[in-house]
C-alpha cells in the first residue's frame, strides 16, 4: 500500500518517548565501509521522494528495489514527500527527539536550505561512499545547490536544465528567446499558461534573469534590490500578457501534470520540464503527441542538480548510505540517463569511469526529441539564492494571479 510521509510520521509519534534515541551523526559516520556494510545488510531502508512521474516511479519501483534486495537484502520502503510538508515533518520529529520513519530523502534548493536551518540532516556523508569517487565534484552546476556549496550534506543524484516543450504540428515557429515570447503570446491567444509550481517558478526565474541582461546579479546571496527591480518588470511583463493566456489568465494549474495533460489534449501549445530529456520520455509514453519538441529560449535558463540527503536521526542510516551508494554506481546512473528509462543526466565524471563503462554512457539512445546536451550547454545558468524561489512563490500569487 502507498504510504505518505504523514502517516508514517503519526506511526513515529504514536511509539511515544520510550523509542531508542538516535545515534549521533559522528557515531555513525565513523564506521569503516565494511561495518557500514555488515549492519545495512537485510534491514529496511525508507526513501521519500515526490511521486509525480510514472517513468520515475517505475525505475525505483522495477529496478532499485529489486536490486537493493539481490545486493543487500534491503526492502526499500518508498513514501511520497517534498518540500515544506517534508521540512515540517523532520523538524517535529527532531523536536520530539525520536527516530525518524524517513532514512533518504530526495531534496534540494530551498528544501536543502531548510532541512539545515533545522540540522535534520545527518552530515558530510558523501565522503564514507565507495562510488562518490566517480562523482564530477568540479562541476559548479553540482557541487553548488543554489548557490550553497554541497560539502557532502547531500550527495548529487542527477543534473537537469529547464526546456520549453511545444506542439511543432501547432506551433511553426516557437519564440526563440525570452525577448520574443509576450509578442508571441498575443499574437496566440490561449496557447500559454504557467504552472503554480517549482517548474513555473523556475520558469519565471530564468525569465527573470533574462529580462536583466546580467545572470551575475543574481550569483552570490539573495539582494533585496536587485530582486525587487527585476521581480517588478516580470510582473509587468506576464501582466501585459495575461488576458492572452490560457482561459484569459483568470486561472493557473497548481500542478504541473494538469499542464501535461492540457498540453496532451491540445488544449494549449506549451508546456515545461526542469529534466531537458523529459519530453522524449513523454512521447516514449505516448503521453505528448508525435509533434512535441523541446528546446532552450536565449539567453538560457536554469540548470541545476537534485539530491539524496540521509536523515539526521534514521533509524537504518547504514542501509541508507548503501543505498545511496548504488544510486550513484556507474550502472544505476547509466540506467537511469537512458532517454527511455528516465532520461535524468548523470551526475558522474566520465572521464573517472574505467573505459568499457564510459563506453556504456556514449553508446546510450540518443535524443530525438530533446535538444542534446551539449548544445545547451552554453544556455545554462545557474541556479541563484533559495530565497528568489521563496519569493516568486509568494509574488507570484499576489501579483499575477489575483489581480
Amino acid at each position: 500500500m502507498k504510504k505518505t510521509f504523514l502517516q508514517l510520521l503519526t506511526l513515529t509519534l504514536l511509539a511515544g518517548c520510550s523509542a531508542d534515541q538516535p545515534r549521533t551523526p559522528q557515531q555513525v559516520l565513523a564506521q569503516p565501509w565494511a561495518q557500514v556494510e555488515n549492519a545495512g545488510r537485510q534491514q529496511p531502508v525508507s526513501m521519500v521522494m515526490w511521486q509525480g512521474d510514472p517513468l520515475i516511479n517505475r525505475y525505483m519501483t522495477g529496478y532499485v528495489k529489486p536490486e537493493m534486495k539481490r545486493r543487500y537484502g534491503i526492502d526499500l520502503q518508498l513514501a511520497a514527500g517534498q518540500g515544506a510538508g517534508l521540512v515540517q515533518t523532520l523538524a517535529a520529529e527532531q523536536a520530539a527527539g525520536q527516530h525518524s520513519e524517513a532514512d533518504v530523502v530526495w531534496i534540494n534548493g530551498e528544501t536543502f536550505y531548510q532541512l539545515r536551518q533545522v540540522d535534520a540532516l545527518l552530515g558530510p556523508f558523501v565522503d564514507k561512499l565507495p562510488n562518490a569517487r566517480y562523482l564530477d565534484l568540479q562541476n559548479s552546476f553540482i557541487n553548488t545547490d543554489f548557490q550553497q556549496p554541497v560539502a557532502g550534506m547531500e550527495c548529487p543524484w542527477g543534473n537537469v536544465q529547464f526546456t520549453v516543450i511545444y506542439d511543432s504540428a501547432r506551433v511553426s515557429r516557437p519564440p526563440r528567446s525570452f525577448a520574443e515570447l509576450p509578442a508571441y503570446v498575443r499574437a496566440h491567444p490561449g496557447q500559454f499558461t504557467i504552472p503554480n509550481e517549482f517548474t513555473g517558478m523556475t520558469l519565471l526565474k530564468s525569465w527573470m534573469i533574462s529580462l536583466s541582461d546580467n545572470p551575475a546579479l543574481f550569483q552570490g546571496k539573495f539582494d533585496e534590490a536587485v530582486y525587487r527591480k527585476w521581480s517588478g518588470e516580470l510582473w509587468r511583463v506576464l501582466n501585459a500578457s495575461k488576458p492572452y493566456f490560457w482561459k484569459q489568465g483568470r486561472t493557473f494549474p497548481e500542478q504541473l501534470a494538469p499542464l501535461h495533460q492540457l498540453f496532451a489534449n491540445g488544449e494549449v501549445a506549451f508546456t515545461f520540464s526542469c529534466n531537458d530529456a523529459e519530453v522524449d520520455n513523454k512521447r516514449n509514453q505516448g503521453v505528448f503527441p508525435a509533434t512535441a519538441r523541446a528546446y532552450v529560449p536565449a539567453p538560457g535558463t536554469i540548470q541545476n542538480s537534485h539530491y539524496l540527503g540521509i536523515v539526521r536521526g534514521a533509524r537504518h542510516p547504514e542501509a541508507a548510505l548503501l543505498l545511496v551508494n548504488f544510486l550513484i554506481s556507474p550502472e544505476a546512473q547509466l540506467k537511469k540517463m537512458d532517454p527511455n528509462v528516465w532520461g535524468d543526466h548523470t551526475v558522474l565524471n566520465l572521464a573517472a569511469l574505467p573505459a568499457a563503462q564510459r563506453r556504456q554512457f556514449e553508446q546510450l539512445p540518443t535524443r530525438r526529441y530533446a535538444p542534446r546536451r551539449e548544445t545547451i550547454q552554453n544556455l545554462a545558468l545557474p541556479e541563484p539564492d533559495p530565497e528568489y524561489m521563496t519569493r516568486l512563490f509568494k509574488d507570484f500569487r499576489t501579483e499575477v494571479l489575483e489581480k
